[in-house]
């Protein structure tokens, strides 16, 4: 990304995501798909490469739902701050969780690649915490929309 274009993207987001909460959420979701990415580089192994990079696709593919969740978001509580609003508190919690799981998978991934010899189960264990990624995600998304049991609430089969 050049400097005008990135110059122009901060601008869309400081507009879009403000320079609060929300923005933070969805940048720090964005550095670990970075930091997810910066692992495969050192991936020798071909096969396990094979199956870094679909792991990294699917994860990259939450972005788009990610910064969409923000900037709806910031559209009904703008933020400026780090103070949680009460009403969305369930979808930041969500998204924290989102943004830490991608950082453990990111260390997973770095673990395999340090890995001496044959990895008899592949990326299993990568794949494994990035299901936690999809979930938190969807998570968010569900206190989003209001289909979420509020915080100390649970789900009562019917």
């Amino acid at each position: 990304m050049g400097f005008f274009s990135a110059a122009r993207q901060g601008r869309k987001d400081d507009t879009e995501l403000g320079k609060g909460l929300w923005r933070r959420a969805h940048d720090r979701f964005h550095r670990g798909l970075d930091r997810f990415h910066q692992v495969l580089e050192g991936v020798e192994d071909d096969q396990l490469y094979a199956e870094l990079v679909e792991v990294a696709n699917s994860l990259a593919a939450l972005l788009d739902r990610v910064r969409i969740i923000c900037v709806e978001a910031q559209r009904r509580s703008p933020s400026e701050g780090l103070d949680i609003p009460v009403a969305l508190s369930g979808v930041h919690r969500a998204l924290s969780k989102a943004g830490n799981s991608l950082a453990t998978t990111a260390e997973a991934a770095a673990m395999l690649r340090l890995a001496v010899g044959p990895i008899p189960v592949g990326a299993a264990s990568v794949r494994r915490r990035a299901e936690s990624v999809f979930e938190q995600v969807a998570d968010a998304e569900r206190h989003l929309r209001g289909d979420a049991p509020a915080a100390g609430q649970q789900d009562i089969p019917g």
